[in-house]
């Protein structure tokens, strides 16, 4: 279930910022870094239906074998980005498009980026760039020095114009460079649509939105500074080829449009509030989803009996949801029933044909609150069950450490505990607990090697 922590406001013009050449090379140089310090989500119900729309561009792309992830963004604005082999979606981007083609449309953009190489192109392009840069500099340094020795005041301010034309210059490729690979990301993405038999419309829609909320901020934007093309120049780039297409008019499935629904009130209710569900759910009288969002504000701010009364209400409409169930156990859970809530979260597994990591965890939360030897042995189970399948999830480790250590299991509760910090990026404390599980593990059995694997380990850049 998602989680509510406090997200920081983003204006509409930060997706036309300017990246300067030395953030470029900085960022280019340090994805993976940057990657653990974004602000992730996670939410077994979203990470499955954005998913399923992924597999079949990832397909189209060819990048169906490629072991591609999607994390979800706590960030408000309409925005999505690679690096490595993951994709990021802002929860703003998902909650914004009303229709799963809109968002579909931005996982074939970046999937154009992935199949395109263009990351590791861009890594190429800078090293051009930084030694066009070093360049300028020591040609305008070396007339400098020329016209000070001269005492040559022009020759010495024409340097000083060298030196900082060549780093404008340096700049300036770069980002037409970006620019051109924007182009065709949109360009491939409209092919993998067509593959998929699916209309282009949602990615026009998405850059008119763009468009509006240029014009709305007032903001005068230098086309020539900027690493994207401008949004009116993507929609005429695209829009012959998308009108063209036998699936332009093509709509999104009811049962597909539902989900996403359901999606969208879920991100609006947990991390905006009331105010945000009910002005999203207007539109949606009587829905499903709005009956969803119903539930889900009466679990977050009012009375968990009747939060329970139209969860019901909705496993009797859909009795094969999981995430109806997952639902009922968290309600269950926050009403301190921890064995109606573990019946509850068992049925969310048995249900859940995406396999998710997240739902054997809770399980297993409610089966500890339970406290029996017997619960805390299923427990370990599950939790081990769940962390099989996502093995970075650095808060499943922390219950397994306190399930182990509830039984008595201290060796296992530290490696545990080392695997919680392994994974949330704290290599330190990481390293300090292997070191003290391996002191009660035998030599050479899987966890002495697998703690012994965290102490050698070495963060990227730090060689």
């Amino acid at each position: 279930m998602l989680s509510r922590p406090k997200l920081a406001i983003a204006k509409a013009a930060r997706v036309f910022a300017t990246l300067s050449l030395a953030a470029a090379v900085a960022v280019a140089g340090t994805l993976n870094a940057f990657a653990q310090n974004v602000p992730v989500i996670r939410d077994a119900e979203i990470e499955a239906l954005v998913r399923d729309y992924a597999r079949p561009i990832f397909k189209a792309a060819g990048l169906a074998n490629d072991g591609i992830d999607i994390v979800l963004v706590n960030d408000r604005s309409f925005n999505a980005f690679v690096t490595g082999r993951r994709m990021f979606i802002n929860t703003g981007a998902l909650m914004a498009a009303e229709t799963p083609n809109e968002i579909i449309g931005v996982i074939a953009h970046e999937a154009g980026h992935i199949a395109g190489g263009h990351q590791l192109k861009l890594r190429e392009q800078l090293e051009r760039a930084k030694t066009m840069a070093i360049i300028a500099t020591l040609l305008g340094a070396g007339a400098i020095v020329a016209g000070a020795t001269t005492n040559n005041r022009g020759l010495a301010g024409a340097g000083m114009g060298v030196a900082a034309g060549g780093g404008e210059m340096a700049q300036r490729s770069i980002l037409a460079y970006q620019r051109g690979e924007e182009v065709t990301a949109d360009r491939s993405a409209i092919t993998y649509l067509n593959a998929t038999g699916q209309s282009g419309m949602g990615m026009l829609k998405t850059f008119a939105r763009f468009q509006s909320a240029l014009s709305l901020s007032g903001t005068q934007i230098d086309p020539y500074r900027i690493s994207h093309p401008m949004p009116q120049e993507r929609i005429a780039n695209l829009e012959v080829l998308v009108k063209q297409s036998p699936y332009v008019d093509k709509i999104d499935p009811p049962a597909l449009q539902q989900r996403h629904d359901m999606m969208r009130v879920k991100i609006a209710v947990y991390m905006e509030g009331q105010a945000a569900l009910s002005r999203l759910v207007r539109k949606m009288p009587g829905s499903l989803a709005a009956q969803y969002g119903d539930a889900q504000a009466t679990y977050l701010y009012g009375n968990l009996g009747a939060a329970l009364v139209k969860t019901n209400a909705l496993i009797k409409a859909q009795p094969k949801n999981p995430y109806f169930q997952e639902l009922r156990g968290d309600i269950l859970m926050k009403a301190n029933n921890p064995k109606d809530a573990a019946e509850a979260y068992a049925k969310a597994v048995s249900l859940d044909s995406a396999r998710s990591g997240l739902l054997p965890v809770s399980y297993g939360q409610a089966l500890m609150a339970i406290g029996t030897p017997d619960s805390l042995k299923k427990a370990v189970a599950q939790i081990n069950n769940g962390l099989g399948r996502d093995k970075e999830n650095a808060d499943g480790y922390r219950y397994l450490a306190q399930a182990y250590g509830e039984l008595g299991n201290v060796s296992a509760a530290e490696l545990a505990t080392a695997e919680g910090h392994f994974y949330s990026g704290n290599y330190k404390d990481a390293k300090i607990f292997a070191m003290r599980a391996q002191k009660t593990l035998k030599r050479g059995e899987p966890g002495w090697i697998r703690a012994q694997d965290i102490i050698n380990y070495t963060p990227p850049g730090k060689i």
